[in-house]
């Protein structure tokens, strides 16, 4: 089904509706159509919303950024957090998904006190540091290098 918004020469909007849009033409040249309001014959298609030029300009191409060199900063920060990655995983213990549960066992003495690194969720480390047990989110280890832009 196809519908068309339709007008009269009277200035009567209104839809119609088609099988094709072949219908819509034969139904035309043979003087079929006519206005519900006014019942005039002279009656011509509206353009719809899709086929309106809104002279909306074009979407912006993303500059292509790929081709570009890491910054000083960018390099800076990469070798920054790389150095303090580097530097947690040869001091702190990995306990894995555990985190949670061996960071708690130390602060509340039932464990050996220790430098532990491991995996909690927003809301688990979230309620660590509510109680005062000292764990700190660290940002995810940077790319290798060579795989920089």
């Amino acid at each position: 089904m196809i519908i068309y918004d339709l007008d009269c020469a009277a200035g009567h909007q209104f839809e119609g509706w088609f099988n094709r849009s072949e219908d819509y033409l034969e139904q035309e040249q043979n003087g079929l159509l006519s206005c519900p309001v006014c019942g005039s014959r002279q009656v011509k298609k509206l353009p719809t919303a899709s086929y309106i030029n809104t002279h909306a300009k074009p979407p912006q191409k993303v500059p292509d950024t790929a081709a570009k060199a890491p910054s000083e900063k960018q390099l800076a920060t990469w070798n920054a957090l790389e150095k303090l990655h580097d530097y947690v995983d040869q001091h702190f213990k990995d306990v894995g998904a555990d985190f949670p549960e061996e960071a708690r066992k130390i602060h509340y003495g039932e464990a050996e006190a220790r430098n532990i690194r491991g995996s909690a969720t927003r809301e688990e480390a979230k309620a660590l540091i509510e109680e005062g047990v000292e764990a700190i989110p660290l940002p995810v280890r940077p790319y290798p290098k060579n795989k920089l832009n």
